[in-house]
């Protein structure tokens, strides 16, 4: 029979963990429809020299907002990546009701242009946008639990009443009625960080009516790591549901080496029962908002209680004493300051030299023109437990970034280089140094996120899967992206097919946009 696609002559990882094997594969109607030597052909792939995988799964990501924006999905279709796991750190799309909304459009627009429309309300109004619109990769949703907070208490620091307990349950029934796969927390960051354990417990377990995973930021990855790893794992214990823990690493020098204790940790939770694993990227910087640096008092009430706080002097002085700063101010990178690009990509002691002010001054006073939205490179890790953390059976790669391009609103942003080099890293570098074999850095990226998340249909080359297929070259894979130059995407990854269409052709991108929005049954 003729087939929509022969890739012929590659090296075939299927996902598991197997070593590769020689295979041709058949592309029919978006599915593998054979693996094997296949002679009769219509559009053919010639993959000799090549590894041909499943499309690599980004299992934490955040682009939420950047797939309406562009759908193109360039940084994140370019390293091979088929499908994103978004509504990560307990923020997504959806739910979002009018007060939601007029927060969102008041102090969330540092990254979506003037134009955008935040016209959607539930999870499933959010995911049919995204299939209307098309998409280069698959989306698959959760629901953030600090985004259900806002929707129900808005930025209150206090436990929920029983009415408002019973409310956020229903919204997140609603979420994972509507396709969700899960909950996430971002227990550092207001609201998210308000909520305790006990709530927390009471949401997943809705999450595990409908057999879903609890992804967890942590409600620490420093000095607390082992307290905050604990939790998530009572967590999943005390709500029967499975756990994700993000990005999991050890940030301050003081707290260089935890890694071992905290891996000790997932591991007796698991002898005890409790399903869980985490991700991790693969860099010693990690990146989120300035203003996070900030006590979480200060968040109380919002963005614009914390501008009022930000203009008064004596408010400014009582945050810098409770502030707990792991970095030097030549060790925070802005990343994208939208009133003051001239920042972008200078060091806050850079950005105090350029204003002429003390760097902690210096800090207020970008945080306020911003109004209180400044993203950020944090360098606080160790390459000793990166290794670690790698080689864990029970790690799964996350980028921990958007699908962004060079261009556009993004054009003069200066990034954390993992939203274009993640995957490839990890391939290019980490395996070719012998840190991973190629077969389990393949199954990292692929089946062991498809399996945890409870994909049925993708992750494995498989007969009778969808057809997301990366084909890359071993040798010539890696990632090109920099801290300095981070908008360059990644090389020695010719082919990526999402649904059966070929979106990455002889390296660039076809403007195809296959994509959909995946709904757990």
């Amino acid at each position: 029979m003729g087939y929509d696609i022969v890739i012929k002559n590659g090296r075939v990882l299927d996902g598991t963990g197997n070593p590769w094997f020689y295979a041709d594969i058949g592309v029919e109607k978006g599915k593998i429809a054979e693996i094997g030597m296949i002679d009769d052909a219509g559009k053919v792939i010639d993959a000799s020299g090549h590894i041909v995988a499943p499309g690599f799964i980004d299992i934490h990501s955040h682009s939420d907002l950047p797939i309406l924006i562009d759908p193109m999905a360039q940084s994140k279709i370019r390293q091979g990546v088929t499908t994103e796991v978004i509504g990560q750190c307990g923020n997504s799309a959806a739910p979002m009701n009018t007060w939601v909304r007029d927060y969102r459009n008041k102090y969330n627009r540092n990254q979506v242009p003037d134009d955008f429309e935040l016209n959607w309300s539930t999870m499933k109004s959010y995911m049919d946008l995204v299939d209307k619109q098309g998409s280069a990769v698959n989306i698959a949703p959760v629901v953030g639990h600090g985004t259900v907070r806002m929707n129900i208490m808005g930025y209150e620091n206090r436990e929920p009443t029983s009415a408002e307990l019973d409310d956020m349950r229903g919204l997140v029934r609603e979420a994972m009625s509507d396709g969700a796969w899960g909950m996430s927390t971002g227990l550092i960051y207001p609201p998210s960080v308000y909520g305790k354990q006990s709530e927390i417990t009471e949401l997943a377990k809705v999450v595990n009516e409908f057999d879903g995973v609890y992804f967890s930021h942590i409600r620490g990855e420093g000095d607390t790591l082992l307290e905050a790893v604990t939790e998530a794992c009572e967590i999943g214990r005390d709500s029967n549901t499975r756990v994700q823990i993000a990005h999991f690493k050890a940030s301050g020098r003081n707290n260089w080496g935890k890694t071992k204790d905290s891996l000790a940790l997932v591991a007796r939770y698991r002898d005890e029962g409790v399903e869980v694993t985490f991700d991790q990227y693969p860099y010693i910087a990690s990146s989120t908002g300035l203003a996070s640096l900030l006590p979480h008092w200060s968040h109380e009430g919002g963005a614009s209680k914390l501008m009022e706080y930000l203009g008064d002097p004596a408010m400014r002085e009582k945050m810098a004493a409770d502030m707990n700063i792991r970095y030097s101010w030549d060790g925070l990178l802005v990343t994208n300051a939208k009133n003051n690009p001239q920042y972008n990509g200078k060091n806050l002691q850079q950005v105090a030299e350029m204003m002429d002010k003390e760097p902690l001054t210096a800090y207020f006073d970008l945080l306020e023109m911003e109004n209180t939205q400044v993203p950020s490179v944090m360098f606080g890790m160790n390459e000793e437990d990166v290794r670690r953390v790698m080689q864990s059976p029970f790690m799964m790669v996350g980028s921990d970034g958007s699908a962004i391009a060079p261009e556009g609103i993004w054009e003069k942003n200066v990034p954390h280089p993992r939203l274009y080099g993640t995957f490839p890293r990890v391939i290019g570098y980490y395996v070719r140094e012998g840190v991973l074999p190629l077969q389990e850095a393949v199954r990292k990226m692929t089946g062991a996120p498809a399996q945890k998340l409870g994909f049925k249909d993708r992750g494995l080359i498989k007969k009778g899967m969808n057809a997301d297929i990366t084909v890359f070259d071993p040798e010539k894979v890696e990632d090109v992206a920099t801290f300095t130059d981070p908008q360059r995407y990644a090389a020695g990854i010719p082919y990526v097919i999402v649904n059966g269409e070929v979106v990455i052709e002889k390296n660039e991108h076809t403007g195809n946009l296959p994509g959909k929005a995946l709904r757990k049954k």
